[in-house]
């Protein structure tokens, strides 16, 4: 048999990726062998084999591809130098990840996979801490961000930076395990642009002279029901 060229074999990676998505998708990762990937990537399982020593393998590579890049992109918005607030930084950064999610089915499901379909047990043990690794970026990235717009003067006064990061990382999580546990909601991915702008609204400093800043941060407020 002839020996497959870089990128044939390159194609037979592309199509176990593609594969073993789809299958951890459905049937959850545990619950997926490398031969059913095999047998759904229309492959040998010597050839999953080949490219992927194991499952963890296989899973860290699915991973890479899909959601690194959008996680570096994140880190490229929240630490931007050219940005005349920071705070701006951590808006779009956060924005960028929740439209990703919005309107990639790829993307969803990855983070589906990881956050929803996969056990962290046995061989899978160790890899939660892996995953934690971004979320730990994150707040350190947003520390950064809250530190140099409190530096400029656009941040509230009174404002603790590594209390607001610790504050919009749950805020985030929690958006973020919101929409991926309630796939069928409608009202959650049209609310969510408005939620974070209002999120980073409300630490802003605002001058008498910015009535719009005022306006964006009070309807992050629930109105209070006037007594009868």
């Amino acid at each position: 048999m002839a020996r497959k060229t870089k990128a044939e074999a390159e194609l037979t990676r592309q199509q176990i990726l593609e594969a073993a998505l789809h299958a951890f998708h459905v049937r959850g990762v545990s619950r997926t062998t490398l031969e059913e990937v095999a047998k759904a990537a229309g492959v040998t399982r010597g050839a999953v084999y080949w490219h992927f020593a194991n499952k963890t393998e296989l899973f860290f590579a699915m991973r890479e591809q899909i959601s690194l890049p959008l996680l570096d992109k994140g880190h490229s918005l929240i630490l931007a130098e050219n940005l005349a607030d920071p705070l701006d930084g951590i808006e779009q950064s956060i924005l960028a990840l929740f439209q990703a999610i919005l309107e990639s089915e790829r993307v969803r499901q990855m983070f589906e996979i990881i956050f929803l379909r996969c056990e962290y047990v046995d061989d899978f043990a160790g890899v939660l801490e892996e995953l934690n690794k971004p979320g730990l970026q994150f707040l350190v990235d947003a520390e950064l961000a809250y530190r140099r717009a409190q530096a400029k003067g656009t941040l509230r006064d009174g404002l603790d930076p590594r209390a607001l990061a610790m504050d919009t990382l749950a805020f985030v999580r929690g958006l973020f395990h919101q929409l991926l546990a309630s796939p069928e909601e409608r009202e959650w991915p049209r609310r969510i642009p408005a939620m974070v702008r209002a999120h980073v609204a409300l630490r802003r400093a605002q001058s008498p002279c910015d009535p719009a800043a005022a306006e964006s941060a009070g309807a992050a407020l629930p109105r209070r029901t006037r007594r009868q």
